[in-house]
């Protein structure tokens, strides 16, 4: 090359330079000023047609809640794997804010951002930012306190349409906020019923649950907003399963929410997969609600183009327990003698995984109608069975035995204790197997207290589960966590009933705080919550799909207040797992302050790290424009709900290996 070449493309380069540097500097000052910035730079993903439903994502990003449609949260990133992991480093923060309350179990923050072609969205506590996924510089910001708070679990991302350009939805309760950063509109629109998490994308419909009345789901249009077909979980007169609630019911219970986060859709069978909760309004007495309920705590596959039920399976009849479904199924194809079998994989609350022909929603490996011990509360009419799970065989503690009360060799002496002492003031408990009710207690008598397990946070809560496709192992964090007391009659209400313990409504059985003078069990124990039950108290569980069996299970969390010898005893949590191609499932979900790896093939533990706050929450990983893969994930749950954290304390952490 001459020397005229030479100089004429160094002089190009300069020019090139200081034209990116220019560019720089004016996206930073825009961002200061908010929305006009973005009249200027549209930073809408180049990529944007790419996460168009039908189509993989870009290996790179994560384009919704769980990834993709299927619910798997598997990426295919493998440039952190098993054997490079323990070199994982924190390499950005971004803070918050005050996200609501920062204590009990689900305190706090629980938000999953998304990463599209180079740009990251998170909703924080007064604001939606678009952040640089690389450094965690501001791109572009909007403020959201004239709104009520947006939903602290997650946002959706639709590419845009024809003349409409990207746009953004977050709820904050019963209002949908539409951003469209590109023009700087910023507006909001009503919708029929509250919803605190992220709406599902499907073509130009924005799906999205219910966490008020009237329970449902309901398809809006992603251009405008308005709605365009709405499924009811309670069966209106001439419907499926209207006869399932007798005396009326159905009129006086419009609160069957779907508050899980997010949905799973199949689009080549066309079926969207959603997941309602318990009937309620009284989660322990359903005097008031003969029958047995649907589509309360029922898998419903809806035709996503109209949405009409296609087919659906009930976890459990008449539920008395509080048994709620928080968790959308995830979808994947597996070998099962031989035949490759379409399915879904649903943990909830019962204890159980359900593993169903995602296309009919028949049993995969079956599920037997077994009896179950019945109700002596006056007016309740208990179902006589329920359907449970011959495999996989029970993913939580499900009964319970005096022999499985905590031991001082366990804990400590006074760990043992405290609940030697509850188990004596209620005269022992009662236990009769999985699905025992609480028992009556008439006024003025003593009788000994009910203990159910799971308890009412569920063996499998709102964490859901992750998929390796390649494995066939579907991956799920539960917890063995027991509820006890009795059903009494209300005080106030004539005819009505209510749930009581000799600790308090809604009592746990944990200890909640190592001072003498605690009280013990109480809703809300944070970091301080013991269980009385001997460990493991939470467990990483591996099914595998293609048999129906359990393929590895770990005990999920330390307790560091006891001797190094004893600290592996499981820790209650929520948040769940992710998985990728480099043989990971990464997960936070504990309420020690720990976010974790773990090899999907085996369970071993690879790489561990303290965080300023638990971690409640799922995290994500993806890949930045400079080629490195980043892992991040929010802590923003406090040690108890007095816990006086700052304002500041809730992060969102982000860790790669060293450059």
């Amino acid at each position: 090359m001459s020397r005229f070449y030479r100089k004429l493309v160094l002089f190009l380069l300069v020019r090139v330079v200081t034209a990116m540097q220019l560019f720089a500097r004016l996206r930073t000052s825009c961002a200061v000023a908010l929305l006009c910035a973005l009249s200027l730079f549209n930073t809408s993903p180049s990529g944007a047609q790419s996460t168009n439903v039908g189509e993989p994502a870009p290996a790179a990003d994560w384009p919704t809640y769980n990834r993709d449609l299927a619910g798997t949260r598997y990426s295919p990133l493998k440039q952190v794997n098993k054997d490079n992991v323990r070199n994982l480093e924190q390499v950005w923060s971004y803070r918050l804010g005050r996200n609501v309350t920062t204590g009990d179990l689900g305190g706090g923050s629980e938000f999953t951002p998304l990463v599209i072609d180079g740009v990251m969205y998170v909703a924080a506590a007064d604001r939606i930012v678009a952040l640089a996924p690389e450094t965690g510089s501001v791109l572009w910001r909007v403020d959201t306190a004239e709104w009520a708070p947006p939903s602290r679990r997650g946002l959706a991302y639709w590419p845009g349409d024809g003349d409409i350009p990207y746009r953004i939805y977050v709820t904050s309760s019963n209002q949908l906020m539409i951003l469209s950063p590109s023009d700087g509109e910023t507006f909001t629109v009503a919708m029929p019923a509250s919803y605190n998490s992220a709406p599902l994308v499907y073509g130009n419909l924005l799906i999205v649950g219910s966490n008020g009345a009237p329970g449902g789901v309901r398809a809006l249009d992603a251009r405008t907003g308005k709605q365009v077909w709405e499924f009811l979980s309670v069966p209106q007169p001439g419907e499926l399963g209207h006869e399932t609630w007798l005396n009326d019911a159905w009129r006086n219970h419009p609160n069957l929410f779907h508050w899980a986060f997010s949905m799973t859709l199949d689009p080549e069978l066309g079926l969207l997969y959603t997941a309602f909760e318990s009937p309620g309004p009284n989660d322990y007495y359903g005097g008031d609600r003969p029958g047995d309920n649907l589509f309360g705590n029922s898998i419903v596959a809806l035709d996503v183009a109209t949405g009409k039920r296609r087919w659906h399976f009930q976890t459990v009849h008449h539920d008395i327990w509080d048994f709620d479904l928080p968790a959308p199924p995830a979808l994947l194809d597996v070998e099962v003698d031989g035949d490759t079998v379409p399915v879904l994989a649903l943990a909830g609350k019962t204890g159980y995984m359900y593993i169903l022909n995602r296309e009919t929603g028949k049993p995969v490996f079956g599920i037997e109608e077994r009896p179950v011990p019945s109700s002596d509360v006056p007016g309740e009419r208990s179902s006589p069975t329920q359907p449970i799970p011959i495999k996989p065989p029970p993913i939580a503690k499900v009964d319970f035995d005096p022999s499985d009360m905590v031991r001082p060799e366990d804990t400590s002496p006074e760990h043992a204790a405290f609940c030697r002492e509850v188990y004596e003031q209620s005269g022992g408990f009662e236990n009769a197997g999985s699905y025992t009710p609480y028992n009556y207690r008439p006024p003025g008598t003593e009788v000994s207290s009910t203990i159910v397990f799971p308890g009412s946070i569920g063996g499998a809560n709102w964490g859901g589960v992750a998929v390796d496709p390649n494995l066939g192992y579907v991956f799920v964090n539960t917890m063995n966590e027991g509820s006890f007391g009795w059903i009494e009659p209300h005080p106030v209400v004539p005819g009505a009933h209510e749930r009581n313990s000799v600790h308090g409504r809604l009592a746990r059985f944990w200890w909640n705080s190592a001072e003498p003078d605690s009280n013990g069990n109480v809703y809300s124990g944070g970091e301080s919550a013991w269980p009385c039950n001997r460990p493991p108290w939470a467990n990483l569980i591996a099914v595998n799909a293609n048999t129906g069996e359990i393929a590895w299970k770990v005990p999920l969390g330390i307790t560091e207040e006891l001797p190094v010898e004893k600290q592996r005893t499981g820790r209650l949590g929520m948040g769940g797992p992710i998985t990728t191609a480099g043989g990971l499932v990464f997960i936070g979900a504990t309420n020690d302050r720990r976010f974790r790896a773990f090899d999907s093939s085996t369970g071993e533990e690879l790489w561990m790290t303290r965080l300023p706050m638990s971690a409640i929450a799922v995290p994500i990983t993806y890949q930045g424009r400079d080629g490195r893969q980043y892992v991040a994930v929010v802590a923003a749950a406090a040690s108890a709900v007095d816990d006086p954290s700052p304002d500041d304390a809730q992060q969102l952490i982000v860790f790669a290996l060293p450059d």
